[in-house]
């Protein structure tokens, strides 16, 4: 239902207009759903309390009781039912324009984000046909999931589906969800700062947030401060309408730029960084002076090795960071003299090669890189002193397709890679499991940094993760996992 929304607007606007208007509308209808429910919330807490009635306009119409549940102040000019009621006006135009405006002058984060194009010779009528639409799919509870976790999921659903149709050049903007997972299982950011170079719609971002809410509680979010930079215009809105339908409060600087030329977050010590760049792209506008290029100034052609140092520049002494690349960057000949100097300055702790076809639209193969400036004891019990080690995991036959292109990462996938990765650190979640790292042929494996030299100091997993030999019980497992494929795909060609 809510994808048909699309074909209420495709051909009478243009491709890179509809994808605002639709997530546009849908905003208006989601903050206008949540403030309803607060107010009504709030209208059962004066009445538990004896509060007459004639005073509750008083404390529902204060927008410090909407702020304090992490709900957005929507002035009556931008709530729904004032939009419902002009759906068949000749203003509705004008009445879209005015809500967005109305929310942005009255919560400053969410200033210059919202989608103001409405009067951009959109077409009245199949504007009409979108909000009645969108109006008349009900959001209820769930299997027990509250109405507002729903439309927030129903939020997400648009931006994959965009992703998927291909609404922006190679669908640039989205992190697969698996992929977030992954990062932010591997890093655990109960809390502290949180920061994303190059965030997109802020997938990861929602999804650290997610983590912490899930693992200890809403109460606790506040624990989690996040950051981000996006350089894309319209992708940096969405990624702060994505942080206002989810409830994260976060600072995307004051407007879009380019990371790597612009940084709108000078001074920022972050304790997790995690950042999935734009794969093989090349920068000639780098600042050769710049001090983030502590290892050596990265190659015009290959901005890997800037987002890498990046990354590195912007921890704090104790912090990890997650970086998803092409695999290019593992073993690249243009970035080796910065890769060498990294691995010698014992920054790398964990690669991880990545199962193909996670992206929504690009086939290229990926990896994973943990880096950190302390990989010695953490002070905890547990921690496991790691100096002149690199953990490496050969994750590409980990997932599952969805449809005929496309893959996830499992929560069993999800489970084993970041538990290796946990013991194998000695991180306090590996300590409450009295997990106890093991390389696994095949699978995983520790090596020395003497090793790594040995090998030019490429970072390929499959160099040092090596297979049973034949005959061992792993082995023998593969073969039994062969023989079940091949009687699948013989089902599947009868």
């Amino acid at each position: 239902m809510l994808w048909k929304a699309v074909d209420k607007l495709r051909g009478s606007v243009d491709a890179a207009d509809y994808q605002e208007l639709v997530l546009g509308v849908f905003f208006l209808r989601y903050v206008s759903d949540a403030f309803d429910r607060r107010r009504a919330e709030l209208a059962r807490e004066l009445a538990a309390d004896g509060v007459s009635e004639d005073r509750f306009d008083v404390f529902l119409d204060d927008p410090d009781a909407y702020a304090s549940a992490r709900v957005l102040w929507v002035p009556e000019t931008a709530r729904w039912r004032w939009i419902t009621s002009h759906v068949k006006s000749r203003h509705l135009v004008a009445v879209l324009d005015g809500a967005m405006a109305a929310i942005m002058r009255e919560n400053a984060s969410l200033a210059e984000a919202l989608p103001r194009i409405f009067h951009d010779g959109v077409d009245a009528r199949s504007l009409a046909g979108l909000v009645q639409l969108v109006d008349e799919t009900r959001f209820a509870q769930t299997q027990g999931r509250p109405t507002g976790d729903v439309l927030a999921e129903a939020y997400e659903y648009f931006l994959v589906s965009f992703a998927r149709a291909g609404a922006r050049h190679r669908g640039e903007f989205l992190t697969p969800r698996s992929v977030a997972r992954l990062a932010v299982e591997l890093l655990e950011p109960y809390e502290g700062r949180l920061y994303d170079p190059a965030c997109g719609s802020a997938g990861m971002l929602v999804e650290a947030a997610r983590f912490v809410e899930t693992r200890r509680g809403t109460a606790h979010l506040h624990d989690l401060v996040v950051y981000g930079q996006e350089s894309n215009e319209r992708t940096w809105r969405l990624a702060k309408i994505n942080l206002a339908v989810h409830g994260v409060e976060g600072d995307l600087g004051a407007r879009w730029g380019d990371t790597l030329t612009d940084d709108r977050h000078p001074g920022l010590e972050a304790d997790f960084v995690m950042s999935v760049p734009p794969f093989k792209i090349s920068h000639r506008a780098l600042n050769e002076t710049d001090p983030r290029w502590r290892y050596g100034v990265p190659p015009r052609d290959d901005a890997n090795y800037a987002w890498l140092q990046h990354a590195l520049a912007k921890l704090g002494p104790y912090g990890t960071a997650a970086v998803v690349l092409a695999n290019g960057s593992l073993y690249a000949k243009s970035g080796g003299r910065i890769r060498r100097a990294m691995l010698e300055d014992d920054a790398v702790a964990c690669v991880v090669a990545l199962p193909p076809r996670l992206f929504h639209t690009t086939q290229i193969p990926a990896c994973l890189w943990i880096l950190t400036k302390d990989k010695g004891p953490q002070g905890t019990q547990e921690s496991v002193d790691r100096r002149g080690q690199i953990l490496f995991v050969d994750a590409r036959e980990a997932g599952t397709l969805v449809g005929r292109t496309e893959r996830v990462l499992t929560e069993a996938d999800l489970a084993r890679i970041a538990g290796t990765y946990h013991a194998w650190r000695g991180t306090l979640s590996a300590g409450g499991k009295q997990a106890v790292y093991r390389d696994e042929p095949g699978f995983c494996a520790s090596v020395g940094l003497e090793a790594i030299r040995h090998h030019g100091h490429d970072l390929t997993p499959s160099r040092y993760v090596f297979h049973a030999p034949v005959g061992s019980a792993t082995q023998d497992d593969r073969r039994g996992e062969l023989q079940a494929l091949t009687r699948n795909l013989d089902v599947l060609f009868d």
